[in-house]
């Protein structure tokens, strides 16, 4: 990818570019939407990502382009940058960013031009949004001679999606992009938030079945549910949820409406399994991982009401499969992917048995990823 990535930068600019960043996508393993709850949660990083090249510019203008959209995007040096729309959306990640810079004490780019390519597929729950702040971050600061924690850069891309792209988004998909190491997930708690490692068995697979459904993060579903379990914490008087406890939140049921009483059991039974699946993980049990995720799922289905009868079709072909330890949908929901936990044996025949079993109830094939663990982000 780094070869393309300087070709085509050559090709679309007129010349080499000065910086290039990797970032990874992710899977969420276990721990969904719990993060923006104070919970815990735990995350892939894939190796596959998203990559940006930059290059200083002394004229006053930003020129951005991608592999997906085509034409460059000339925009003035503006601070703070102006939100885009429509097919210039995506340049709101990267804005976001420079947006934010300021306010963590950091120097923002001024003229630049900018490439970002991807083997990462868009809308599938693999968090490209983070993975291309999390570039763009470390690009934009090598380009200034800058340099800033790891975790700093973790919350700053977190705010720029939250405050610019408007997601109200915890910190999981850019602590995983940030913290990820080959062959282990990421732990956050997300509280502090504070970031650690847990090695992953040897004999851990990882299959992603994309469905290509829609998930509505930005203007809808998301946005619904964190509004449902802050006012779920408030009439528990409470912070957040991860304050309450399983049994607290049972001997509390009277103070809740049903619908933020589902939300809650959801988030705080969540970060429970959260917590078994480190210590199975860390016990080499994959079956016994493999069971919380599949419980989490049918949590997310039940409970937090965000899968879909897409997701909930692959999760049933999954876990009745030979070889499957367990099968869960994967980021926000509302559509996008599920996630398979299997054995080294579960195999491409098989895979394709369960695309082709989604194609004949619901038309349209879903794209298939046997993902590997990767490296968390850092200048190329």
């Amino acid at each position: 990818m780094k070869a393309e990535l300087i070709a085509k930068f050559a090709a679309r600019f007129g010349r080499a570019p000065a910086v290039i960043a990797r970032a990874p996508g992710r899977l969420e393993f276990i721990g969904n939407h719990t993060d923006y709850n104070g919970g815990t949660v735990l995350g892939v990083p894939i190796d596959r990502g998203i990559w940006v090249a930059v290059a200083a510019r002394d004229d006053g203008r930003r020129r951005f382009c991608s592999e997906a959209g085509g034409a460059i995007k000339t925009l003035p040096v503006e601070n703070p940058p102006a939100k885009q729309r429509g097919a210039g959306s995506w340049l709101n990640y990267p804005l976001g960013v420079i947006a934010a810079l300021p306010e963590f004490g950091l120097r923002p780019p001024a003229g630049f031009d900018f490439l970002a390519l991807s083997d990462l597929p868009s809308g599938a729950g693999l968090s490209s949004s983070a993975a291309l702040e999390l570039a763009s971050a470390l690009a934009f600061l090598a380009l200034g001679g800058q340099d800033a924690p790891r975790a700093t850069v973790v919350q700053l891309c977190r705010r720029a999606e939250n405050h610019f792209v408007g997601v109200p988004c915890g910190i999981l998909d850019q602590g995983v992009s940030g913290f990820g190491q080959k062959d282990h997930l990421v732990h956050i708690d997300c509280r502090g938030p504070s970031f650690a490692t847990v090695p992953l068995p040897a004999a851990a697979r990882f299959w992603v079945f994309n469905t290509h459904t829609k998930h509505a993060l930005v203007d809808g579903l998301y946005a619904a549910r964190h509004r449902e379990c802050m006012a779920a914490a408030q009439l528990l008087g409470v912070a957040l949820l991860a304050d309450v406890s399983p049994a607290a939140l049972e001997a509390a049921r009277a103070k809740l409406p049903p619908v933020e009483f589902r939300r809650a059991r959801h988030i705080v039974e969540e970060i429970a399994r959260v917590d078994a699946t480190v210590t199975a993980l860390r016990a080499g049990d994959l079956a016994a991982a493999g069971r919380l995720l599949t419980a989490s799922h049918r949590s997310s289905q039940l409970l937090f009401e965000n899968s879909t009868p897409e997701l909930d079709f692959l999760v049933d072909q999954l876990t009745a499969a030979p070889h499957v330890h367990g099968a869960r949908l994967t980021g926000g929901g509302f559509g996008g992917a599920v996630m398979a936990l299997t054995t080294p044996e579960f195999s491409e025949a098989q895979a394709t048995a369960v695309a082709t079993a989604y194609a004949e109830k619901f038309g349209a094939r879903p794209d298939v990823l046997r993902a590997s663990t990767g490296d968390g982000a850092a200048l190329q």
